[in-house]
């Protein structure tokens, strides 16, 4: 895979997912390696004259007033590691602690951070060896920005925490043997440069982005089979309709399942039946569906811009020759988006587990109790709705959110916090068990299509019947009882490969 260049200017979610899922190389640029250095030169000039500067001649938070000589400033930003290092929790996942390096190496290469491009080196050299420093999880009240999980972060640096390495733990000190890098001797402002920001919430929350992008083109695949599966009308998806409501999102999702379920046997075999309506979860898919869309849009605008964004403090502007003391690593706009983005996931799962209900329920539908042959005998797919249920009701607890929670810290001075990396990590937990609940309904349209196969002799439509094909390659029809949990994993793996969605565009285009 070719380098992606971190100072890039479309550097992009995309990027970014490749860069914490497919281990791309990093590369850097001169011209960002030349930012670096100009506000550098500043930092260490004003050092020398011993002037008073947050973080860099001054203790940190509520210690502000406390005066740093200049034979200290080492010092102080060693310290700053070793005493904010007090996160706990699991370790962030692999790929969120790389999406967190390359961040904080795209906020450096903008040329504010007042840093030496040394720094950015060890961090390429950490990322572009497969090396990923161990980070507890919990600990961020999000501001001023992501202290605790950063210095964890950072500590392998210095030769000391944790990392990860070819699926083995190994000390921060082999960390840097490995790229043959010695301990990190931190310079005046740099300790504080490396750990003040947003890099830890923004990279949970442009994953998630990336992966609820990737949701609702799967929960309309879902949608489209249950649809054909319960007999459901494709009337609700004429654009005439959408026309009138012009959501952009909705009117995506109406084009989509209109695809899906076009040329349809099963559809065309009921046409002019006695129903008048669908119920609501699949006559409104497209509201549904085209809501949650909108809201992944929007946080997506929102991650974008952060990524993009310069977020420790002090700000030096080489241009100027100035330093500005501001907030701009408070989480906020990281927070809300992180909390909207779990609320419209939750509702793709929301609406994914009363389809099921729909399949499983004889009452509801046209299909076998359970959706097995010899019911009673059998249960079916009985414990996989329950598990749906159970995964959307934990999601209803996950959606309560995170930004309107504030406690204050550093003796008061640091009063107003966001919680940011709170809402992210929760929006990443919704994530999961959505995917979970639309593997279930996945798994129950396959066996109601393979039912409606044996008893009616028809066919699904091109759309469905790919999804269809794609899933019974890697599960086979439910004859009887057996364990679900592997099934249950095997479809969930297709969603998060991407291999559904690929199968199902080969077959009839690309989805909106």
């Amino acid at each position: 895979m070719s380098p992606i260049r971190i100072d890039a200017p479309g550097f992009a979610i995309a990027d970014l997912v490749d860069l914490a899922r497919a281990d791309a190389p990093v590369a850097l640029g001169d011209s960002a390696r030349q930012r670096m250095l100009a506000s550098r030169q500043l930092v260490e000039k004003w050092v020398a004259e011993e002037r008073v500067i947050y973080g860099i001649t001054t203790g940190f938070g509520a210690l502000s007033t406390k005066r740093v000589s200049k034979a200290d400033a080492c010092i102080l930003q060693r310290n700053v590691i070793l005493s904010h290092a007090a996160g706990v929790g699991e370790p962030l996942p692999e790929e969120v602690v790389r999406a967190t390096m390359a961040l904080r190496l795209r906020d450096f290469c903008l040329g504010h951070a007042g840093i030496r491009p040394l720094i950015a080196d060890y961090l390429i050299d950490l990322l572009n060896n497969g090396i990923v420093p161990v980070v507890p999880s919990q600990g961020s009240v999000g501001a001023s920005g992501d202290l605790a999980p950063m210095a964890h972060l950072c500590l392998v640096l210095l030769g000391k925490g944790q990392a990860r390495s070819k699926g083995r733990t190994i000390s921060g000190a082999a960390a840097l043997k490995r790229i043959g890098r010695p301990p990190l001797v931190l310079q005046a402002g740099e300790g504080l440069a490396l750990i003040n920001g947003t890099p830890v919430m923004t990279a949970i929350a442009a994953l998630a982005v990336h992966d609820a992008g990737l949701l609702c083109k799967i929960a309309d695949i879902a949608c489209a089979m249950s649809l054909e599966v319960l007999m459901g009308s494709r009337a609700e998806f004429d654009p005439r309709i959408h026309k009138v409501r012009p959501h952009p999102g909705q009117i995506a999702a109406a084009a989509n399942l209109r695809k899906l379920t076009g040329k349809s046997p099963i559809i065309a075999s009921h046409r002019g039946c006695s129903r008048v309506q669908d119920a609501y979860t699949l006559r409104c898919s497209p509201q549904i569906h085209g809501a949650v869309r909108q809201a992944v849009a929007h946080c997506g605008q929102v991650v974008a811009v952060e990524m993009d964004s310069s977020t420790t403090n002090p700000l030096i502007f080489a241009d100027s020759g100035e330093f500005l003391l501001g907030g701009n690593f408070h989480g906020q706009p990281v927070a809300l988006a992180a909390d909207y983005l779990a609320l419209a996931v939750a509702e793709l799962g929301s609406v994914s587990e009363r389809r099921v209900e729909r399949m499983v329920n004889p009452q509801l539908s046209e299909l076998p109790a359970f959706l097995v042959v010899n019911e009673g005998l059998n249960s079916g797919f009985m414990i996989a709705q329950y598990t749906a249920a159970a995964l959307v009701s934990e999601n209803k607890v996950l959606a309560h959110p995170a930004s309107v929670d504030s406690i204050p810290t550093s003796a008061n001075k640091e009063d107003h916090v966001s919680m940011g990396t709170i809402a992210a990590r929760k929006c990443r937990q919704v994530l999961e068990n959505t995917v979970q609940v639309l593997a279930v309904e996945l798994l129950c349209a396959a066996q109601a299509m393979d039912l409606i196969r044996v008893q009616k002799a028809l066919e699904p439509g091109p759309g469905t019947g790919a999804a269809f094909a794609a899933i019974r390659e890697k599960v086979a029809f439910l004859a009887s009882d057996r364990i679900l949990a592997p099934d249950m994993a095997a479809a969930a793996g297709l969603i998060r490969s991407g291999e559904l969605v690929r199968r199902v565009e080969q077959a009839v285009g690309k989805l909106k």
